[in-house]
C-alpha cells in the first residue's frame, strides 16, 4: 500500500518531485553517458568492424556494457560466438531491470515494445531515483530518449573519424564504456552480498584473461552471483540447523 501511495501519479503541487528537476537530472545522465558512444565507435571500427556494422549495434543492441564487451572480445581475436555469447549474458541484466521498471511505469500495453529498447542501467537508475510515478516516468523517457539520440550520433562520429586518431589502444578509449558502466554499478553496491559478488566477479574476469579465449572470462565472471548466492544458502542452513552457532 505505501509502494502504490508513493507511486501514484501525483504532480509536483501535490508534493511530486518537479517536473523540472527530473527533466535536469535525466538530461545530465542521458548526455554525459550518450558521448561515450564516440569511445565505442572508435573501438569497433578499430576492431575491424564496417560502419554498418557499427551503427547497427547501438540501434539495434543499444546497451554500452554488452557493446564493448562484443568488440572487445572480436579485436582480442575471439570467436564471434564466444563474444556473443558474452555480451549476450551481460545485457539479460536488462530483462530484470524490465521486470522491476513495468511495474513502477505501468505503461500502456501499446507503448511497452518500443519502451524496451530504453530498458538500461541509466534509464533504471534514473527512474528508481523518483518519488513518484510521473516523475519515474519523465525521468524514463528523456533519459532514454537523449541517451539513444546521442549515443547512436556520437557512434556515428567515432566510427567515421576512427582512421582520422589512429591505434584506439593508445589512446585508451576501449576503456571509456567499462569505466561509465563501474560508476553506476558502485553506487548500487550497498549490501555485502552485492560487493562479494562485484568482487568474485572482478576476480574471476580478470584472472582468467591470461589463460582462456576472448569472451569466455566474461562468462566465468557471471557465475559469481549464483556462486555467492549459493555460499550464502548453506551458511543460512548451517545457522539454523545449529541451535550453538545461531545464538553465537
Amino acid at each position: 500500500m505505501a509502494e502504490q501511495t508513493a507511486l501514484a501519479d501525483t504532480r509536483p503541487e501535490d508534493g511530486g518531485k518537479p517536473d523540472a528537476a527530473v527533466v535536469r537530472d535525466a538530461l545530465g545522465v542521458g548526455v554525459a553517458v550518450g558521448l561515450s558512444g564516440f569511445a565505442f565507435g572508435v573501438t569497433s571500427a578499430g576492431s575491424g568492424l564496417t560502419l554498418l556494422q557499427t551503427c547497427a549495434l547501438s540501434l539495434l543492441v543499444f546497451t554500452g556494457a554488452s557493446q564493448f564487451a562484443l568488440v572487445g572480445a572480436l579485436a582480442a581475436g575471439g570467436n564471434p560466438l564466444t563474444a556473443a555469447a558474452g555480451a549476450f549474458f551481460l545485457g539479460v541484466r536488462n530483462a530484470f531491470y524490465g521486470l522491476r521498471l513495468s511495474q513502477l511505469l505501468a505503461l500502456p500495453r501499446a507503448v511497452r515494445p518500443f519502451a524496451a529498447q530504453w530498458v538500461i542501467d541509466e534509464t533504471t537508475a534514473v527512474t528508481l531515483a523518483q518519488p513518484t510515478r510521473r516523475s519515474a516516468r519523465i525521468g524514463f523517457a528523456v533519459t532514454g530518449l537523449s541517451l539513444y539520440v546521442l549515443w547512436n550520433l556520437t557512434t556515428l562520429l567515432g566510427a567515421l573519424g576512427a582512421s582520422a586518431i589512429g591505434d584506439t589502444d593508445a589512446w585508451g578509449l576501449d576503456a571509456a564504456g567499462p569505466a561509465v558502466f563501474l560508476a553506476l554499478l558502485a553506487p548500487m553496491l550497498k549490501t555485502t552480498t552485492e560487493r562479494v559478488v562485484a568482487g568474485l566477479a572482478v576476480v574471476l574476469g580478470l584472472g582468467l584473461l591470461p589463460v582462456l579465449p576472448a569472451g569466455v572470462p566474461v562468462l566465468v565472471a557471471a557465475l559469481a552471483a549464483p556462486a555467492v548466492l549459493w555460499l550464502q544458502g548453506r551458511r543460512g542452513g548451517t545457522s539454523r540447523n545449529d541451535p550453538e552457532e545461531e545464538a553465537r
